[in-house]
């Protein structure tokens, strides 16, 4: 039977004083010189914004369940995405106005009998995002000064020979609608 003697503990070496204080310096100027900034991907959303008041999108069109259905994507995207809150209290730190414009379809190609063959489905909304002051929230260049509201279009192509109906491609463009939205809460460099 061999018996084994535990190893003597090592002497520190002359580096590990220098490896220490190297560490110790890179990690104070890391915070120093980072103090305003923050990082994550919540660092791209207001600080002084914690709750949305999101009320049911005004719908101007034909079909009555367009602005419950953008409402309801619109919710879910900011608390997906977002470290807003979504409320009901119309008294929270922002508000967030969606109004459905314009819902139509057009006609790319026929058959010879005259039968659609494929179509592009199109709708457009107006979004609004305003403190409780009333100050405008959403950033943009290209918006006018004295405008207060956004206007997003979305469009979706479906062939119905192939099986794709209005209603689930006007889903698909309702996602991208609310995603669109959302992505324009964030601030801007």
């Amino acid at each position: 039977m061999v018996m084994t003697m535990p190893a003597p503990p090592t002497a520190p070496t002359r580096l590990q004083p220098v490896w220490t204080m190297a560490l110790c310096l890179v990690s104070v100027l890391s915070t120093v010189g980072c103090a305003g900034y923050q990082i994550g991907p919540h660092a791209m959303y207001r600080s002084d914004i914690r709750t949305v008041y999101v009320p049911v999108a005004r719908n101007d069109t034909f079909r009555h369940d367009l602005g419950v259905r953008l409402t309801e994507a619109v919710n879910r995207e900011i608390e997906q995405r977002t470290p807003y809150k979504v409320t009901g209290d119309p008294t929270a730190d922002s508000t967030l106005t969606v109004r459905f414009l314009t819902e139509t379809k057009r006609v790319l190609t026929e058959t010879s009998g005259d039968d659609p063959r494929a179509l592009d489905a199109v709708v457009s909304v107006q979004a609004t995002w305003l403190d409780r002051s009333g100050q405008v929230l959403m950033q943009n260049q290209l918006l006018p000064d004295n405008s207060l509201a956004f206007t997003f279009s979305q469009s979706g192509r479906l062939v119905p020979e192939a099986g794709q109906s209005v209603e689930t491609e006007l889903q698909d463009a309702i996602d991208d609608l609310a995603t669109r939205i959302v992505s324009n809460m964030e601030m801007r460099w």
